[in-house]
């Protein structure tokens, strides 16, 4: 990468790399009918929430629009075209919604945008009316959409899992981001604007969700020199293989006839996903029967407990643990299915593994995958007493993402290796009352508190100057939590504030300064420091 920029093949596009934040606030609207729940699930549910807020999308696409047309449509002699990256469809169905009213409302002309994004979106704001490519771009008439995006019909193209890898559009000038991008999807992505043309001379990215330093980590991997830090054990497919076969999802016959379809050139996509159902069927009826077991066995968990009742008590938890386990196989079926689809793609490019049936599985693995959708299944998580009492949404800075660094000046950055066992494992999830959910989610994004990375990431600073003192490790690891605020651990958080407030002055002189932040924070590292975490871990 460094090399293509300099040379002038590509550019680079972080120069111009501008950070927002959503500041909201949540409530209880009955705090008298509170309820247990999955911690995690409710978290990442309401979080999805909060995206698809009416409000939350209406800010964002007059942020977008607003740039665009003030910035970014007079480039390249008027031919300037902006992507919108989406976290889901259905998003990308509201961003239409709303950038249609919003661009009509204020009457901006040459401002037209399409949306991408595969199969039928039913929005449950709006039932009894599907949403497709085709009936959301009438001005297609039938056209290729990357064909139609290369005219002047079209300025923005919003994306949900499409056309952010592959798609080579040289008058993309400016990318805004409302998805979460990680590791090489996030090169991918950001570098559909890399391209060069003539009079491009410089690419703008907003990223409502993403930290800057982290997109800044993830492009400094392959920015210099990139190499795998070991080998990895081709013979990992199979057990992935095995692993799969064994939870009864598809059947090889279904295998078998939709890699025949699929090797068919007439095939289309509506006959492939059907030649998924049945295992999409089989994985969303077992999902909703463990889901609805759970909920009935945490119900009476409940009720045994309030009527202490012990034997009852033991049979409802034995209930719960079986319930949790049939929903773990599953979502760990998900996940390995992905696993093994990316890992086979990988290694079959370096061995021949001259195996058939492996090629089939890694074809319907890549297919049936995005049809398991767990948000469909999910509905536990009742959110229905949750309001959002307050929202704003501000620019934090505009920077350039210093991606250049003389030769010598940094180590080579490795990419790990897969693993021997690799595969997802089942978590353990934990119940929070939904109160409580909700003061964690505001705590975390908050306007004038520390976000969720910044402090997770200092924390793990932080721990690793900690775990480097072995009196302060052997009181915690022989003490209770509120015992060990009485002892050194307090003032080894002091010393390593002090000792990295050369990188983190201003979280730094939060914590020295702010009792109640400084306790929270404390908190915060002794469970960080008992989960064995450390300056090498991933928090």
């Amino acid at each position: 990468m460094r090399q293509a920029i300099e040379e002038g093949f590509i550019l680079d596009v972080l120069q111009n790399y501008t950070s927002y934040r959503v500041a909201y606030q949540l409530a209880h609207e009955n705090p008298d009918l509170d309820r247990e729940m999955d911690s995690k699930k409710a978290a990442s549910k309401m979080a999805k929430w909060v995206r698809l807020h009416p409000y939350n999308i209406a800010q964002k696409v007059e942020t977008i629009i607003e740039h665009f047309n003030g910035k970014i449509k007079h480039l390249l002699g008027g031919e300037a075209k902006a992507m919108v990256v989406t976290s889901s469809r259905l998003e990308a169905v509201r961003y239409k919604l709303v950038f249609e009213k919003y661009v009509q409302e204020k009457g901006y002309t040459n401002v037209n945008a399409m949306v991408a994004f595969s199969g039928e979106v039913n929005d449950p704001d709006l039932p009894d009316h599907p949403f497709t490519e085709n009936n959301m771009n009438p001005g297609l008439r039938g056209r290729d959409m990357r064909k139609a995006f290369d005219t002047t019909d079209y300025q923005v193209m919003l994306v949900a899992n499409k056309f952010q890898t592959g798609f080579d559009q040289p008058k993309l000038v400016a990318m805004y981001v409302d998805k979460p991008l990680k590791g090489v999807e996030c090169i991918q992505t950001l570098s559909r604007l890399n391209r060069t043309y003539k009079g491009k001379d410089k690419t703008f990215v907003l990223d409502f969700v993403n930290d800057p330093e982290e997109i800044l980590a993830e492009f400094k991997v392959y920015f210099q020199t990139a190499e795998l830090a070991g080998v990895s054990d081709p013979n990992i497919v199979y057990e992935l293989m095995k692993k799969l076969d064994k939870v009864g999802i598809y059947q090889w016959r279904e295998v078998e006839a939709f890699v025949e379809t699929y090797n068919n050139k007439q095939a289309n996509q509506a006959k492939l996903a059907n030649l998924c159902k049945p295992a999409v069927d089989r994985f969303s009826v077992r999902y909703k029967e463990a889901s609805q077991v759970l909920q009935s066995a945490q119900a009476e968990l409940s009720k045994a407990k309030i009527e202490q009742n012990d034997k009852k008590i033991k049979f409802a938890e034995n209930s719960v643990k079986h319930a949790m386990e049939a929903r773990d196989i599953l979502e760990v079926f998900k996940k390995d299915l992905m696993s093994f689809y990316r890992f086979y793609e990988f290694t079959s490019q370096i061995v021949n593994f001259d195996d058939l049936e492996l090629e089939k599985l890694s074809v319907f693995a890549k297919h049936l995958y995005p049809l398991l959708r767990l948000d469909v299944v999910e509905d536990e998580i009742d959110l229905s007493d949750v309001v959002m009492t307050h929202y704003r949404l501000h620019e934090q800075r505009e920077a350039d993402l210093q991606l250049g660094v003389k030769i010598g000046e940094e180590p080579k950055s490795y990419l790990p290796d897969a693993k021997e066992g690799s595969g997802a494992v089942p978590k353990d999830p934990k119940t929070e009352l939904l109160n409580e959910i909700i003061q964690r989610m505001n705590d975390l994004f908050i306007e004038d508190g520390l976000s969720e990375n910044d402090m997770l990431n200092y924390a793990n600073t932080i721990a690793g100057k900690i775990s480097e003192n072995e009196v302060v490790m052997d009181q915690l690891r022989n003490n209770t939590k509120e015992q060990a605020m009485l002892g050194q651990f307090p003032e080894s958080i002091n010393s390593a504030i002090i000792e990295s407030m050369d990188v983190h002055n201003d979280m730094a002189m939060k914590l020295l300064s702010n009792e109640a932040i400084a306790k929270g924070f404390a908190g915060l590292m002794f469970d960080v420091l008992m989960k064995g975490l450390s300056s090498d871990a991933k928090l």
